[in-house]
């Protein structure tokens, strides 16, 4: 499996910190997750009751699953240590602070684990401005490429 990465994130929002989080999933789930077909541009996290909850997390059914197979887009609870709970909840309590999940990944024990950020949005400049970057970063790649030739 590769890692399926929200790359609209890094565009949108400035990340303050990240945490490593564990997700509660179905077999189909995980067996999707395996296979690539998961989508997080539109998911998100907020608390409910103190739990951490990631909605709109686009998982595809599973062509192989029966009638137990999952729903695409269910809410699914995020696994952190309490501590770790109370430090994003007080982040996300602040203004203009948001919690941005970023990627889905498998650890070293091959266990499927979501990487979540607390992040503050970016303003209109800020984002010309990480553009810029990029434009002159690759014309630098380009030009060192052409001169190795």
């Amino acid at each position: 499996m590769k890692q399926i990465v929200n790359r609209k994130a890094k565009f949108e929002y400035q990340f303050v910190r990240t945490y490593e989080a564990g997700i509660m999933l179905k077999g189909t789930e995980v067996k999707s997750i395996r296979k690539g077909e998961t989508n997080m541009n539109d998911a998100y996290c907020l608390f409910v009751n103190g739990e951490l909850i990631i909605k709109s997390l686009y998982i595809a059914e599973y062509d192989h699953g029966n009638i137990n197979n999952h729903e695409t887009r269910r809410d699914r609870k995020l696994l952190l240590k309490k501590a770790e709970l109370k430090k994003i909840e007080g982040k996300a309590k602040e203004k203009g602070f948001a919690i941005v999940p970023y990627r889905i990944f498998l650890s070293e024990r091959n266990l499927i684990k979501i990487e979540i950020a607390t992040a503050q949005g970016k303003k209109s400049y800020d984002k010309s401005h990480s553009i810029k970057e990029k434009d002159a970063a690759r014309d630098l790649a380009r030009m060192k490429k052409n001169h190795d030739l």
